[in-house]
């Protein structure tokens, strides 16, 4: 058998850890900062030096919160910090400061939006595929503390030997771990993208994958169809990009299955991935809990919190994706897609209703947001904020379109340069001569020209083939610089052919 979702399903659970947003670590108050030089963010605490003490970092709770109830969690009044005790060169304490039995957040989900089954099949390109929402469960989400970061690169390191850098120590994190509810690599990426999008709106994390701020470890199974107990896991660390994520978890199941078809077992294993060859290997033996040797932690108190503070944090929590994708659809009639789209990141979405509002032609301007600006922060790498365009110079671009004051093609050259150095849009289509020629008496004078030019062609037109019509029209476009109102020159066109 060659393809394993003949014979098998697979399940996939996903532990996330993400950086807090942050002026300081967990229990220090050494300021978190990234691209410093090594071991320049760092402190006795960090280091464990003999006889500190780990103070808490009200924030990191506060943020923690804002989470648990952006995930309809619960946000248990009481938990309690442990050590996890294990090995490794660069945890200085020997342990790592986490929480186990009792977290702050438990009991969540979140819906993600995928594919249904076989819509995609015998569809025309660009047509529009069927969705269904899944809710996937979300387990807990602890407190803990990041370790420091080995460096094997020569070329970093400016050694062959293995150097440490503890910049990472201390900063704080949140372990978000999913229910085993996802059945596919696609869906694992969406409950990603999801869970990040809620993470920045409510300002808990950047989520920066390319620091190391946004990083995933996929548990894997195979089990077969129609089967009720979950095979043996195994789990796939570090993961730091969606790309990644998909092609690792395909790559294990590849796995499994060959080792489940050549009867062998699945052995529960920590793995990794290799980008290059996209192959999974055993990398050691996955311990247990009872490996790691938890208990609470003697130096910190347990953590107690305030249901009054709960209600306060629960007032102060923006508009969510899914609510503003859902507003977004009902308000501005948009497609589920194109709202998606604009909703993926608060800022697109505030520039968006932003721009909306000021041309008053919203279907125009999420058009504009999802083609030529997503292009533009494609092309040049780059952020909304780094871009010199405003929302306001959008919505006065579309406006003049809307008008029938300028073509699209003319928008179209006047975009690049709003880009780049910003400017009034009106203004430059006035000192570059592009405002659209809608003089009835101009435009019938090209179409004159065009139809004595193109004899065949209309009489193509009069036989009944509307085809040739296009053809026309951009004659007509092109005679007058790109600068007639389309409308006017169909319309045109039509009464001076058909009479």
């Amino acid at each position: 058998m060659s393809n394993w979702r003949e014979k098998y399903e697979m399940v996939i659970g996903l532990e996330v850890h993400t950086h807090l947003k942050t002026a300081s670590k967990l229990f220090s108050p050494a300021p978190v900062r990234y691209g410093m030089e090594p071991n320049h963010s760092v402190h006795p605490v960090d280091l464990a030096f003999p006889g500190v003490l780990p103070v808490l970092n009200e924030r990191v709770v506060e943020l923690a919160i804002r989470l648990g109830l952006a995930i309809h969690a619960t946000v248990n009044p009481y938990s309690v910090f442990a050590r996890k005790n294990y090995f490794y060169p660069d945890l200085p304490k020997g342990y790592q400061i986490s929480q186990f039995e009792e977290p702050v957040v438990s009991e969540g989900w979140l819906e993600i939006e995928t594919e249904a089954p076989g819509s995609g099949k015998g569809k025309k390109k660009g047509a529009a595929v069927e969705v269904e929402r899944k809710r996937i469960g979300i387990t807990r989400a602890h407190i803990e503390e990041d370790a420091g970061k080995s460096i094997h690169d020569i070329a970093i390191a400016g050694s062959d030997d293995s150097c440490i850098d503890l910049n990472r120590a201390g900063v704080p994190l949140l372990e978000i771990v999913s229910e085993p509810d996802l059945r596919t690599a696609h869906e694992a990426t969406a409950y990603l993208r999801g869970l990040r999008s809620i993470l920045r709106y409510i300002g808990v994390s950047d989520a920066d994958m390319e620091k190391g701020q946004f990083r995933c470890d996929a548990n894997v199974s195979l089990r077969l169809h129609g089967a009720s107990e979950f095979g043996t896991r195994t789990e796939i660390k570090n993961l730091n990009s969606f790309t990644h994520v998909e092609d690792a978890i395909e790559a294990e199941a590849i796995r499994q299955f060959e080792l489940l078809e050549d009867g062998g077992e699945v052995v529960q294993a920590t793995m990794g991935y290799d980008p290059e060859r996209k192959r999974t290997s055993v990398q050691r033996l996955k311990e247990n809990s009872d490996d790691y040797r938890y208990f609470p932690d003697p130096d910190l108190i347990p953590l107690r919190i305030d249901s009054v503070r709960i209600d306060e944090i629960r007032n102060e929590l923006p508009e969510l994706p899914e609510e503003k994708r859902r507003r977004f659809e009902s308000d501005y009639s948009l497609s589920s897609y194109d709202a998606g789209v604009l909703t993926a990141s608060r800022k697109l979405a505030d520039f968006f209703e932003e721009t909306a509002r000021g041309c008053g032609a919203p279907k125009a301007a999420a058009n504009w947001m999802t083609r030529d600006v997503l292009r533009e922060l494609k092309d040049r790498e780059c952020e909304l904020e780094d871009l010199a365009l405003t929302p306001a110079m959008l919505a006065a671009l579309i406006a003049l379109v809307e008008e029938g004051r300028l073509t699209a093609r003319s928008a179209g050259e006047l975009f690049p340069d709003l880009v780049a150095e910003g400017g009034d849009p009106e203004a430059m289509m006035t000192e570059r001569g592009l405002e659209a020629v809608s003089d009835a008496g101009a435009i019938e004078g090209f179409v004159e020209a065009v139809v004595a030019d193109n004899p065949e062609v209309v009489q193509q037109v009069r036989d009944g083939d509307d085809k040739p019509l296009n053809f026309l029209m951009g004659q007509v476009m092109k005679a007058s610089h790109g600068k007639a109102e389309p409308g006017q020159v169909r319309k045109a066109l039509a009464e001076k052919i058909r009479g």
